[in-house]
């Protein structure tokens, strides 16, 4: 039985790889700050329920003990995330961009994830197949964001695409450091959900797609990749 952890799963993108796990036959746990909506997902699912605020050293740590002593992990789905926007839903730019801005929306992102990974690492390093999924965006892509006309390119904001880019390379060097693992970057596609006040143009089901197919890779599959639903996607 794979053992699976997905992080912001109590709803959006999170809440619908862990349904697809779940009917997959994965064990999962429902990683979410609010104990009481991961609890109530958790039960729609079928699934288990874990308090993980991914900016908490004290939760992720605890969140690890809950999981290891139930019996440990095989996947890491580390799908928390935040974007920046004004409360009307407009995505400031350049311009507006503040360094306290940038660290709020990399604590979550960036020091999130790896916050996260390192605490459930050892866990990790038990499985027979392990596997981290790291959630990016295409925004990450430093080629297509340079290239008019590429998809992303009019997209005005810094700090959401910049802690994408950071996950990215530190999806390579996670990859190169553990040859053992699978772990790979997923770029899901621009999907309602609300962290994008649900502006997106495909559905959840649609942009879970990559992540629930990277997270059942074995241990043949792919590593220190970077895919959309279409194939691998230029750095």
């Amino acid at each position: 039985m794979t053992t699976t952890l997905i992080t912001g799963a109590n709803k959006g993108l999170g809440f619908e790889t862990a349904r697809r796990l779940v009917a997959a036959g994965h064990t999962v746990y429902v990683g979410s700050r609010d104990a009481e909506r991961g609890r109530r997902a958790a039960e729609r699912l079928g699934a288990r329920t874990v308090r993980l605020d991914v900016t908490d050293e004290e939760s992720v740590d605890a969140a690890a003990k809950t999981v290891e002593a139930a019996g440990g992990l095989d996947v890491l789905v580390n799908n928390a995330g935040i974007e920046w926007r004004t409360p009307d839903g407009v995505v400031p730019g350049a311009a507006e961009l503040t360094a306290v801005t940038l660290r709020s929306v990399f604590e979550t992102n960036v020091f999130g994830m790896v916050r996260v990974t390192h605490a459930f690492l050892p866990l990790l390093q038990r499985s027979a197949a392990p596997v981290v999924v790291n959630v990016s965006s295409g925004l990450a892509s430093l080629s297509r964001e340079a290239t008019p006309g590429s998809p992303g390119y009019g997209y005005p904001g810094v700090a959401y695409p910049a802690s994408k880019a950071t996950v990215n390379m530190l999806t390579i060097q996670y990859a190169k450091a553990l040859p053992g693992m699978r772990i790979n970057a997923v770029e899901p596609g621009f999907t309602a959900t609300d962290l994008n006040l649900n502006t997106g143009t495909q559905t959840v089901r649609e942009g879970a797609e990559i992540i629930v197919r990277m997270a059942q890779v074995g241990p043949e599959g792919p590593t220190g990749g970077y895919f959309a639903a279409e194939g691998a996607l230029p750095w």
